[in-house]
């Protein structure tokens, strides 16, 4: 190679090679500051692409765990306000015993009819007065067939969303609880005229009493019961929606996150390249330097 001032070949040769040197040092800077293999497009931009799908996946599902459990929440609001019912209507069939026997007057039979009504008033009052969040869960709000898209005035089934989309089979329940006031159940004065509940100011109203007061009970039953299993399976449905969003975190971190032990050795790599490269230009730099002892000499 010719010694020459105009062009040190030599010089922009080491300049092209630190460049390279540098830039894939600070591409490896910023992946091992930031933790992730993919911090813009230009790093891989199918990647990005499944990455960020995947991060949107991953946000809706946690989403829907926390709907899930809103949900398991609002199923044990309504199941706790049904225990209470339940320990009135047991009181109320007590009562219903007591008067069906002969050894109390009719008086008295007045005085036990009056607690049996405050029993009644009462799961009517529990039934208008329990919500959750605003959403009022026995009064009959959430019986009806009709979807609810009223917010916190519902007239029909509530819907718990929890899936990603909106296919019925696999993204949301429906909630639907039965009218639980005590003319819904048949018993008190707020029942229909001729309901065997209604009293039990008379002994023979007593003793036709017990008979609707124990379907009171299973009515009330069968409400807790179907509560229960929908609770117990949106509790599955929350487990399954965690491991769906653990495994897809983690094929994230396998798409995303950067490795950092290969990444570290190639910074180390990068980093003397660079630091040679630097040399080598100084070098470079020196070398027409060279000319000049020739024309002095």
């Amino acid at each position: 190679m010719s010694l020459v001032i105009n062009h040190n070949m030599m010089a922009m040769t080491a300049t092209q090679n630190l460049d390279s040197a540098y830039k894939s040092l600070a591409n490896a800077t910023n992946q091992l500051s930031s933790g992730l293999r993919i911090n813009q497009a230009s790093d891989d931009a199918a990647g990005l692409a499944v990455r960020e799908l995947m991060r949107a996946n991953i946000s809706t599902l946690n989403q829907g765990v926390r709907n899930a459990n809103d949900a398991i929440s609002l199923l044990q609001t309504a199941d706790g306000a049904l225990g209470v019912t339940d320990e009135k209507l047991i009181r109320m069939q007590e009562l219903a015993e007591q008067a069906a026997t002969g050894t109390y007057t009719s008086t008295q039979r007045l005085i036990i009819d009056s607690e049996y009504q405050a029993m009644a008033s009462e799961i009517t009052r529990i039934a208008n007065a329990t919500d959750f969040n605003g959403i009022y869960l026995l009064n009959g709000n959430l019986s009806s067939s009709t979807c609810n898209d009223k917010g916190i005035a519902p007239t029909g089934k509530l819907k718990v969303h929890f899936g990603p989309t909106n296919f019925s089979a696999a993204d949301y329940y429906y909630i639907q609880i039965g009218c639980c006031t005590a003319s819904a159940l048949g018993v008190g004065l707020g029942a229909k005229v001729g309901d065997a509940g209604r009293s039990i100011s008379t002994q023979s109203q007593a003793q036709a009493a017990l008979a609707q007061i124990q379907n009171a009970i299973v009515s009330k039953d069968k409400i807790r019961a179907a509560l229960g299993a929908l609770e117990n399976r949106l509790a599955n449905t929350v487990t399954n929606l965690q491991v769906q969003s653990q495994n897809l975190q983690s094929a994230e971190s396998q798409i995303s996150d950067v490795d950092v032990a290969t990444e570290m050795t190639e910074f180390v790599r990068d980093q003397i390249l660079t630091q040679s490269a630097v040399a080598m230009l100084s070098q470079a730099n020196n070398l027409p330097k060279m000319a000049l002892q020739l024309l002095s000499s």
